[in-house]
């Protein structure tokens, strides 16, 4: 199912959730460093990039377009984290990835259309930051410890295993690790 919306279209999954992609964006191998942007509602507000996916997009590309758009940066994409699933506010069903970081652009779509700002944050720091109004971003960052280790394929014909974590928390559906490819 399609939704149109002034420069974008939305794309929603048979169960009538919004599909998205974003991806939690590494300064080095570490993984102790993460890039966050401002909010385009809140620009006093950090969040994790990403967005909704375009018709027919699958959602590694669409995690690498949002990153680019919102954060002005190109990279190495690598493990699924997992699906977050956000009922509260909204019905979201977002695919979230990791990123190397290996360009960052001076100037980028978001920073040049609507003044976006980005920021490299200490991974407990970002959690705090982002707790108090993005709950579900600050899990995925939580997700990293607990996470796929190799990348996984979302079309690779494998079934997710679901896990239900507690009613506070957003749901994960965890990659299956059977069958990945490196992108």
């Amino acid at each position: 199912m399609m939704k149109f919306k002034p420069n974008q279209t939305r794309t929603y999954d048979g169960e009538g959730f919004k599909r998205r992609a974003a991806c939690v964006c590494f300064k080095n191998e570490k993984e102790d460093e993460v890039l966050l942007v401002s909010s385009s509602r809140h620009p006093d507000q950090w969040i994790v990039p990403g967005g909704g996916m375009e018709p027919e997009e699958e959602p590694c590309g669409a995690a690498v377009r949002e990153v680019y758009e919102e954060a002005g940066v190109k990279g190495r994409l690598g493990r699924l984290l997992g699906i977050f699933e956000q009922n509260k506010d909204s019905k979201h069903r977002t695919y979230v990835y990791t990123l190397m970081v290996t360009e960052t652009l001076e100037d980028w779509e978001d920073s040049v259309n609507i003044g976006r700002k980005r920021k490299w944050f200490k991974v407990d720091e970002a959690i705090r930051v982002l707790q108090s109004h993005k709950p579900v971003h600050a899990e995925y960052l939580r997700r990293l410890t607990n996470s796929c280790v190799p990348v996984c394929s979302p079309t690779n014909g494998k079934t997710p295993s679901s896990q239900v974590m507690d009613n506070n928390t957003p749901h994960c559906v965890v990659c299956s690790t059977q069958g990945s490819a490196n992108r």
